[in-house]
């Protein structure tokens, strides 16, 4: 689904795979001096997702060993999703986590990580989109700084413009910091806008 290089031969590549039990599972694979190891699912979905589904949607690399990835999983009660983002630091992965506050703005049980962008180490941006209690669909951002993941929040301004649904489609973080996102949202329903924000 994905793919990212911070420099000549030093990629990552992220999307999905059935597994035998016929339920799809989210991956991630590196390149590191022009040669590809092993893919292997990513660290932790199997944990916050047992016997459900996910997704690798978006990966990102600031650079060489330092990426990050996003996407979505089944929640505990198999009607639902959430969405996730997980870190490469020096080359290993560590475990997904459900994007920090999602879980209180996902009201309606639908939450969708769709774009990672890393600036630089450890300093990147994911947006995606989120439901309320009525099944709309809102879109939020969240921002790493420092490794650290901080609370999802809607992205401001947007509640006013969306009467319908509103998603983040993509995020991009210079290396100087600064991140812009770009999404839509409807002013009614099947009536759709775009939107830029940083």
């Amino acid at each position: 689904m994905s793919l990212s290089c911070a420099s000549a031969g030093d990629c990552a590549t992220g999307g999905a795979y059935r597994d035998g039990a016929g339920h799809v599972q989210g991956f991630v694979a590196v390149e590191r001096n022009g040669r590809w190891g092993r893919a292997i699912e990513v660290p932790g979905l199997g944990a916050l997702s047992p016997g459900g589904s996910s997704e690798v949607r978006s990966v990102s690399c600031g650079s060489a060993g330092s990426c990050a990835a996003g996407g979505w999983y089944a929640d505990r009660s198999g009607f639902g999703q959430d969405g996730f983002v997980a870190d490469e630091r020096r080359g290993v992965w560590g475990k997904a986590i459900e994007v920090p506050g999602l879980g209180a703005l996902n009201t309606g049980g639908s939450a969708y990580t769709g774009s990672v962008s890393c600036g630089s180490a450890g300093t990147c941006a994911a947006g995606g989109y989120y439901s309320d209690r009525h099944d709309n669909l809102h879109g939020f951002v969240a921002a790493e700084r420092h490794g650290v993941w901080v609370r999802a929040i809607q992205v401001p301004g947007l509640r006013t413009l969306n009467k319908a649904n509103a998603a983040v489609n993509s995020v991009s973080c210079p290396p100087a910091g600064r991140c812009a996102a770009g999404g839509y949202y409807a002013i009614r329903l099947g009536h759709q806008q775009g939107f830029v924000t940083r």
